[in-house]
């Protein structure tokens, strides 16, 4: 039983084969490379899924030592860490309101306010369910404290969502304009 097209042996066609020869040719030209691409990720995805899945904790040999993502961060030395910072409001007017005070007291660079999102979430013994927006908020790592403290304090939820993410990597302008838009801890 043969191997499917993917995995058999990619040898040029004989001159012998005529027309199939011919588009077998053309075949061959493009797949080489497309094989070579898929069993590459194929063999990096089987790796990182016993590692737990997670890329950036991965030492490979041709990232050096450092592994990828400091290697890019520490590779900008005018950058400081940095994450992106979600939080949900009510509706339109509070995030405008939230956004401007976070902005203003130089707690992030850039806020981007997000319409239209449904959250479903368990809440006093039920599952409640409630149209919000989602501040999507940029800024240092270090001020994380001091940004949680000031959307506590200026949010209409008891618990608000306060949740941050490392950025661990990017464009080195945008990370550049991150630190110098923000205050230093």
């Amino acid at each position: 039983m043969p191997l499917p097209a993917p995995f058999r042996v990619l040898s040029p066609p004989s001159a012998a084969a005529g027309p199939a020869g011919a588009r077998r040719a053309l075949i061959y030209g493009r797949r080489a490379p497309l094989a070579g691409a898929l069993l590459f990720c194929s063999i990096g995805a089987a790796v990182a899924c016993r590692t737990g899945c997670s890329f950036s904790h991965r030492r490979l040999p041709f990232l050096g030592s450092r592994g990828l993502s400091s290697a890019r961060m520490e590779s900008a030395s005018t950058t400081v860490p940095s994450i992106v910072v979600y939080v949900t409001v009510p509706n339109r007017e509070a995030g405008k309101k939230l956004s401007q005070s976070i902005i203003s007291e130089k707690l992030a660079a850039c806020v981007n306010i997000v319409p239209g999102i449904e959250s479903v979430y368990w809440w006093e013994g039920k599952v409640q369910s409630d149209a919000e927006e989602l501040l999507i908020i940029k800024t240092r790592g270090s001020l994380l404290d001091a940004l949680t403290e000031h959307v506590k304090a200026n949010h209409e939820y008891d618990v608000p969502e306060v949740i941050a993410v490392p950025i661990t990597g990017g464009n080195n302008k945008y990370l550049e304009w991150i630190k110098n838009s923000t205050k230093e801890n």
